[in-house]
């Protein structure tokens, strides 16, 4: 039977971004390598070489995790380092797939790969269950307001693909991560060695009637709808052709800001704020890609030309409808990237959309134990006296030198997050969601033994 395409407002088949993330050893890079292998989106060239690679090692069959573990040093450990992307399509959908480390030590990278994710598949080896991994993974993924959270319940090979141990890890964790705010949770039990229910269904769990893991992405729900959005233009060029440079009579007086719509729906004769000045005016006309359209939105980039001449530069944010209101002084949830900890008093650069600003950290409230099961009420939370370090997840207070018209994080993940860099050598130290990241955080009294 065949399946009609899934179709984006452009008209092109829609693109999905997903992120995977599971333990050490949960075979997560083997299913990365079935779902490529299977959907056929492996090269033949690549596939020779993994067979080679195999036969190199001893094994008999094509150890498919090494399609995806690309370092040399992923390969002789045995485990996933690097943020690896992988671009590949179905007839139904695009994707790009941000394949993560497993390992508590590049929790990091899972950051990184799922920020911009529509979609995470925790996976789950099924003679273990639930660990302390992957509540980890959970939260964050909630953490980051992932839509989708897909748990890949693998392994079920080596339990006889008993029904009952998937039901059990599907309810622990289907509870878990709801706590945390996260709306939607499909489990799925397979066996990415053997092939079951990654892209064909099967014949020996004929208990389980849902979809396979390729069918769910291929349908689940991308994207959102842009009307329903708060309208964000962060000025990323202002473009003002000289005179005497070959300009046309035409363009002369061309003054146009130009951007990528981070949210929203921009049209010719909305009443737009520039932020942080607060001075209001109206849009006249959009260029996209050398012509003028009426409408724009996300994540189209354009040039856009406004009634009045006001003082526009890069950094600036141009909103429609209701607008954030700028502010130097910003409650955040973030979480520590750096090797180099994170301490109150820190002089930091601050880059939110195209804006960077010098910036204080002015305190760190609390950091989140995101690896302790939920009881009474949510998450703990401990003393942040010690500070932040890497891997760390916490709520601080930041005092910028200039104001900056941020969105709530669980409003607009794109104009509501933002990233702490090092001023001496450029590094980014810490990812920042503004607001408060879950709803369910509870205080309690530091343990002492935690602080190292």
């Amino acid at each position: 039977m065949t399946t009609a395409p899934l179709i984006d407002g452009s008209g092109a088949t829609s693109l999905l971004r997903f992120a995977t993330a599971g333990s050490v050893d949960d075979g997560k890079s083997t299913l990365v390598g079935r779902l490529l292998h299977d959907s056929k989106s492996v090269l033949a060239d690549q596939l020779e070489a993994v067979e080679r690679a195999s036969q190199n090692r001893g094994q008999d069959t094509p150890d498919l995790a090494l399609l995806t573990d690309g370092l040399r040093a992923e390969r002789e450990q045995g485990i996933t380092i690097d943020v690896a992307y992988r671009y590949f399509a179905t007839p139904r959908r695009r994707f790009i797939l941000a394949d993560t480390p497993g390992h508590v030590q590049y929790t990091r990278n899972m950051v990184t790969g799922a920020s911009t994710a529509e979609l995470a598949v925790v996976l789950v080896d099924a003679r273990h269950g639930v660990v302390e991994q992957t509540r980890r993974h959970a939260a964050v993924a909630a953490l980051l307001r992932v839509p989708h959270v897909v748990l890949a319940v693998n392994k079920m090979d080596l339990v006889d693909y008993a029904e009952p141990v998937f039901a059990a890890i599907a309810e622990e964790f289907t509870s878990y991560a709801a706590s945390l705010g996260v709306k939607d949770i499909v489990a799925v039990p397979i066996s990415a060695l053997a092939g079951d229910n990654v892209v064909e269904p099967s014949a020996r769990m004929d208990w389980y009637g849902g979809p396979t893991l390729l069918e769910h992405l291929e349908t689940v729900p991308v994207g959102t709808d842009p009307s329903l959005e708060p309208t964000r233009l962060p000025v990323q060029y202002v473009i003002r052709p000289q005179r005497g440079q070959g300009v046309s009579a035409e363009y002369h007086d061309y003054r146009g800001y130009a951007g990528q719509l981070a949210s929203g729906v921009l049209r010719v004769g909305d009443t737009v704020t520039v932020l942080p000045s607060g001075h209001t005016t109206t849009v006249t006309a959009i260029d996209a890609l050398g012509a003028q359209t009426d409408i724009a939105w996300a994540p189209r980039s354009v040039t856009v030309r406004l009634a009045d001449d006001i003082d526009i530069s890069r950094g600036d944010l141009i909103a429609a409808g209701r607008a954030p209101v700028p502010t130097k002084d910003i409650e955040a949830t973030v979480c520590h990237l750096g090797e180099r900890p994170l301490r109150a008093g820190d002089k930091v650069l601050l880059k939110h959309t195209t804006r960077t600003v010098r910036a204080l950290v002015k305190d760190i409230s609390y950091r989140i134990d995101i690896t302790a099961p939920i009881s009474e009420g949510g998450l703990e939370q401990r003393s942040g006296a010690e500070g932040l370090n890497v891997n760390d997840i916490g709520h601080v207070t930041l005092r910028a030198a200039e104001p900056l018209a941020l969105d709530e994080y669980a409003d607009n993940r794109r104009t509501g997050s933002f990233l702490l860099i090092d001023p001496a050598d450029g590094t980014t130290l810490t990812a920042g969601m503004a607001g408060e990241a879950f709803e369910t955080v509870r205080a309690t009294e530091p343990v002492e033994e935690d602080w190292v």
